[in-house]
């Protein structure tokens, strides 16, 4: 009776741990929509993100912003799911000694994605929204004392 009870447990156990596992490998495909390579030319230049899954539980991208032969700006972005938590980390070059930071996510769906860190000094926010063929990624926070936001719509390239 006692290995029938201790094989139940076991068993329940491998069941448990098989769901947690599939939940966290879930969580990040609502972001598939992100995969690709984006695009929006301005007169002010050409934003580009450019982003790829590098597995089950990680997408990375770059970003760029070139006028003319100038690279403007230039940031490293990683959407990693750790357990149940999505995480978006952006690392600038040239600023936070060249680490990336954190923004947890707020928002997961179909069509749009939340990351805040409002301990963060510019953005706190960064929302991305998905169009009929569009990304557009904002930005958004108080700077310098003041409410700011922008948006940059790109197409798929």
């Amino acid at each position: 009776m006692s290995q029938k009870i201790t094989l139940l447990m076991l068993l329940l156990a491998v069941v448990s741990c098989q769901k947690k596992e599939s939940i966290e490998k879930d969580k990040i495909k609502v972001a598939d929509w992100l995969i690709g390579n984006w695009e929006n030319k301005s007169p002010d230049g050409v934003l580009s993100e450019n982003w790829m899954k590098l597995n089950d539980s990680t997408f990375s991208a770059s970003s760029y912003f070139i006028k003319g032969k100038d690279t403007l700006h230039f940031e490293n972005i990683v959407l990693a799911q750790k357990g149940e938590t999505l995480t978006y980390f952006a690392t600038v070059k040239g600023q936070n000694d060249d680490k990336p930071v954190a923004f947890p996510s707020t928002l997961e769906s179909d069509n749009q994605l939340v990351f805040e860190n409002p301990k963060h000094d510019y953005p706190q926010k960064i929302t991305y929204t998905k169009g009929a063929n569009t990304l557009t990624a904002e930005i958004s926070g108080k700077l310098d004392g003041k409410l700011s936001s922008e948006k940059f719509v790109m197409g798929k390239k």
